[in-house]
C-alpha cells in the first residue's frame, strides 16, 4: 500500500497509526481495540487504587468513586462499540467485573457475580 504524505505549505504532515477524536482513539485499520485497551489500563490501574482503600471507605461511596472514575469512561462512547469484535468487548467485560468487585467486595472467584452486576448494581453487560 502506497501512503501519501499530505503537504501544509511547506511543512509535510506525517501519516499516524492512530488518531484521538472527540475522546475516541481510532487506529488507521478503523478498529477501536487501541481504545479500549487504553480505557481498559487506566480502568484498573483506578480499580487497584480503590482497592487499597477499600475497607476505609462504606459501601456506597465506594460504588460512587467506580461509577465516577471507571464506568464513566467504559460507557463513554459505548455506542461506537456495537458490533465490535468479541475480543473487544471480553476487555470491557472484564473491567466491569472488576469494577463490581470492588464495589461488593467479592473475590475473583466468588459465584454469583452476574446477579450482582443485573439485579444491585443495574449494570447492563457489554454486549447488551
Amino acid at each position: 500500500m502506497i501512503t501519501v504524505q499530505p503537504h501544509l505549505g511547506a511543512d509535510t504532515v506525517p501519516a499516524c497509526d492512530h488518531v484521538r477524536l472527540l475522546g475516541v482513539i481510532i487506529s488507521a485499520a478503523l478498529s477501536l481495540y487501541r481504545h479500549v485497551s487504553v480505557i481498559s489500563s487506566a480502568s484498573f490501574c483506578w480499580l487497584r487504587q480503590l482497592r487499597q482503600v477499600r475497607r476505609s471507605i462504606d459501601d456506597e461511596s465506594a460504588a460512587i468513586l467506580v461509577h465516577a472514575f471507571v464506568m464513566s469512561s467504559v460507557d463513554c462512547c459505548k455506542l461506537l462499540l456495537a458490533g465490535a469484535s468479541k475480543s473487544v468487548s471480553d476487555k470491557l467485560q472484564r473491567v466491569m467485573n472488576a469494577a463490581a468487585r470492588v464495589v461488593s467486595g467479592t473475590k475473583k472467584y466468588d459465584r454469583g457475580l452476574t446477579h450482582l452486576l443485573h439485579s444491585e448494581l443495574h449494570w447492563l453487560d457489554v454486549a447488551d
